[in-house]
């Protein structure tokens, strides 16, 4: 939610309306935007000059609004996830079921896809930003892995018949929940991986695990303090009656 020039007179970044994840430059709402899952605008205000309120503010004294972010991010994840299992129940009822040995081979094939995918994204990226060397090193991984992927594919050919080999078999990616196939090309593969959903994922995933740890930190050191000031307590008491 954005805010007209008198609410901004009026709400400090501390308001209970102001999206702390925001604040925290984490909101899947900003993260997603423009994507195929953009979540719209958040219900909670959205303001740069608060941020950078919050930014001053927390130099100076904890306000602790890592453990609102890390709720709003870990209900989002538990959802995306409720959702990628979901989709994976969705596919085990429509495709064609398929011995574990053959599902095995299946899976290696994708695992290269991933592989592939993420390569070529990362190559993209570097050349992108003018390191070609690194880029060039990076393509030549690529086939490598597609040279195993070549194999991987003849191995699972060979153990079913050519009707069902055919057919598009799909799995969903646990990081964004879309859905991947087997014989995705390269240029999908790279488009998914390099793409502003994938990466908007793990960025909200690395921070979710980012912020527990920093909850996890405060919090024993809240302990800590409150246990050392109990016994400082306890110890003048202890003087006082002597």
């Amino acid at each position: 939610m954005q805010m007209g020039d008198e609410t901004r007179q009026r709400v400090k970044f501390t308001d209970d309306r102001v999206c702390k994840s925001h604040l925290l430059d984490c909101c899947p709402h900003d993260i997603l935007a423009g994507t195929r899952m953009d979540l719209g605008e958040c219900t909670k205000i959205h303001d740069l000059a608060l941020r950078a309120d919050y930014e001053i503010a927390s130099k100076e004294r904890d306000l602790f609004f890592e453990l609102d972010a890390m709720d709003h991010l870990e209900s989002f994840i538990a959802e995306c996830d409720r959702r990628t299992e979901l989709a994976k129940k969705r596919l085990a009822e429509t495709q064609e079921e398929i011995s574990a040995e053959v599902s095995a081979k299946a899976e290696k094939v994708h695992e290269l896809n991933e592989d592939i995918g993420k390569l070529l994204a990362k190559a993209e990226q570097l050349g992108a930003e003018g390191n070609v060397d690194e880029s060039q090193k990076i393509l030549m991984e690529v086939e490598k892995v597609r040279a195993k992927k070549k194999e991987a594919e003849e191995e699972y050919r060979n153990s079913m018949p050519a009707s069902s080999f055919q057919q598009q078999k799909l799995r969903v990616c646990e990081v964004c929940s879309a859905y991947l196939g087997l014989h995705d090309n390269d240029r999908r593969l790279a488009d998914h991986f390099g793409g502003k959903l994938h990466l908007g994922f793990i960025q909200i995933r690395e921070k979710l695990d980012q912020l527990r740890k920093t909850v996890a930190e405060k919090q024993e050191k809240r302990n800590q303090d409150r246990l050392r000031r109990r016994e400082e307590r306890e110890r003048e008491e202890r003087m006082g009656r002597r």
